[in-house]
């Protein structure tokens, strides 16, 4: 499978909270902004209004919505419901029971974030791994780590970890094997012969005396 490269951290973190954001992530993710707020509080149920903005902002630090919206921190939970003067965050407990609202919701704030599909951005991400992979030293897991924060910066939802494993992986290939065949090329022919040849190693004529030919140390 593709995604045997990446480290097991990497696996354990795609699409998902590994820990409490820290109070400078939850300012950048999951402050709402004067459309957020307004956007939220259209929502008739305080859970409904918590819930909606628990995902706009899961979206926006991870790139993706989650299966269950409420695998959250508890600090995320707190801070939206704060922000829209909710006494009993608790109540978001509520928000589970209609997963056709969690839907409805995703599709508003995707809107709203102007957030696209990876099949959308599939040639861009092609061109910035590919682009990494020429103009760096990038192993094959760093290259997976970029095109993860490229994404969720460019605001392109990630797709399964296997489908994004596998591109970065073939495009390596694919780029690599171009820059070799562009390296090759103008080469002559009797030169890269030549340049085979001194990767040879002779074999040994005779045995070497590796004891000091017989002294005694």
């Amino acid at each position: 499978m593709a995604v045997e490269y990446l480290s097991d951290e990497q696996a354990r973190r795609y699409g998902a909270f590994v820990a409490d954001p820290t109070p400078e992530e939850l300012e950048r993710f999951f402050f709402l902004d004067k459309q957020g707020l307004a956007e939220a509080r259209k929502k008739r149920r305080k859970h409904n209004r918590l819930g909606w903005s628990v995902q706009w902002g899961t979206v926006r630090m991870l790139g993706t919505f989650l299966a269950d919206p409420l695998d959250v921190p508890q600090v995320v939970v707190d801070f939206a419901a704060e922000q829209l003067g909710i006494d009993d965050p608790s109540c978001i407990k509520q928000y589970a029971e209609r997963s056709e609202t969690q839907y409805e919701h995703t599709g508003e704030i995707r809107k709203l974030l102007k957030f696209r599909e990876f099949a959308e951005a599939e040639e861009e991400v092609v061109w910035f791994v590919a682009s990494r992979v020429a103009t760096t030293r990038d192993s094959r897991r760093e290259l997976f780590d970029r095109a993860v924060l490229w994404l969720v910066e460019e605001r392109v939802q990630l797709p399964g970890i296997t489908t994004l494993a596998r591109l970065v992986r073939d495009v390596q290939l694919e780029t690599l094997e171009e820059i070799n065949r562009a390296v090759v090329a103008p080469t002559p022919v009797h030169t890269r012969r030549e340049l085979i040849s001194t990767l040879e190693v002779p074999k040994a004529s005779g045995s070497r005396c590796w004891s000091g030919c017989g002294r005694r140390w």
